[in-house]
């Protein structure tokens, strides 16, 4: 063969098979798990909130909800011994209450964040934080005036595979991250008539996505993203009415990130995310976001295969108010503070504004989610 025939073809190389690095990716748990939490919401997601906090012995002492039954029906599921409330500021007054969980959608969770901080509590608040930067600024602020932490449901930093790689980056494990590649076949036809869910502008970027741009600015640490492109198509054998399918470009000085999402996928489900670093590449791949058995390292000492304990679902939430309980026990900032997250709804929004005008946004131009 050739030196032509030879264009495009990797040089061979010697495999080399080392032992896993050490890489800590497990959800954080604090010393003590004394501090009263109240949830505030009991739609469907707060299930997944009691059961990891059931599971990790965390102390639920009231559960509030529009709909007494909602609250009550969470309470006999999982904490039985719960106060409930048809009204979210029973317990937020309450004295005995340090940390306060609020699930409900953005336009409804605003008030409920504001009133928890002014009465000096902790608060965990579901994703998407804000639907405008400037609003959960105020937040930020109001936050540190009153001495609280302020930290976002952003699960998908405690999933096994994104854990993995979030901490084997910041420990320098590749070096600098010069590509980021998101992958996603997925099958969520289940929503399918449920206008919560087929009424959302941009499902697949918006409600989906925040989880991957979260994940970008996490993964990129102290890079600051140029611009982003997006785009969406809908095809006309879907079942439900948002896009479907969704793309987006986010451009770095010296990086790229890319994020490839179809999620009307109902043969064949796969999720790869591959990072490239000046001094390796991490790769993690499964059925679906929830099943990522195992992360690929590869080292110019070696590579080897890392077995991946946990689940999105399980370690997603109990990282999520655990690494908050770990921020009060430590009097430290968490890693999922509400300013941090701003970076990442940033870059939402502009892929949302992407999308919608067919351009490619200046990242931080898009301050706010318009429907």
């Amino acid at each position: 063969m050739s030196e032509q025939d030879d264009y495009g073809l990797s040089p061979t190389k010697q495999i080399t098979e080392i032992a896993p690095p050490a890489v800590t990716y497990k959800p954080p748990h604090p010393a003590s798990k004394n501090p009263a939490i109240g949830l505030i919401g009991a739609g469907g997601i707060s299930e997944f909130h009691l059961r990891s906090y059931q599971r990790c012995g965390y102390r639920v002492v009231a559960i509030a909800s529009r709909s007494l039954a909602d609250a009550k029906q969470r309470r006999d599921e999982f904490y039985p011994q719960a106060d409930v409330y048809d009204d979210y500021r029973k317990v937020i007054e309450r004295s005995d209450i340090a940390v306060i969980d609020a699930t409900p959608h953005p336009s409804d969770r605003l008030p409920i964040l504001r009133d928890a901080i002014l009465a000096g509590k902790h608060v965990l608040s579901q994703k998407p934080f804000v639907l405008d930067v400037q609003e959960g600024r105020g937040l930020v602020q109001l936050a540190k005036e009153h001495q609280v932490k302020l930290a976002v449901n952003q699960n998908g930093r405690w999933a096994p595979h994104f854990s993995y790689l979030r901490n084997a980056i910041t420990n320098g494990l590749i070096g600098e991250v010069t590509s980021i590649d998101f992958s996603l076949q997925w099958d969520q036809t289940w929503i399918a008539g449920t206008p919560a869910f087929e009424n959302i502008h941009h499902l697949i970027l918006f409600d989906f996505g925040v989880h991957w741009f979260d994940m970008a600015h996490c993964l990129m640490g102290g890079q600051r993203a140029e611009s982003v492109f997006a785009q969406v198509t809908r095809f006309d054998q879907q079942v439900y009415q948002p896009p479907a399918i969704a793309s987006a470009i986010i451009r770095y000085p010296q990086a790229q990130v890319t994020m490839s999402f179809h999620g009307h996928t109902r043969l064949g489900e796969e999720d790869v995310t591959t990072v490239v670093g000046t001094k390796g590449t991490l790769r993690s791949r499964g059925p679906g976001l929830n099943e990522q058995p195992e992360m690929q390292v590869f080292l110019e000492s070696g590579q080897c295969r890392v077995p991946l304990q946990g689940c999105w679902f399980e370690s997603g939430f109990e990282g999520a108010m655990g690494e908050l309980l770990c921020a009060i026990e430590e009097n430290r900032e968490p890693c999922h503070h509400a300013a941090g997250n701003l970076g990442s709804l940033e870059l939402c929004f502009a892929a949302v504004q992407s999308a919608d005008t067919g351009q490619p946004i200046a990242v931080g131009d898009a301050q706010a989610y318009n429907k």
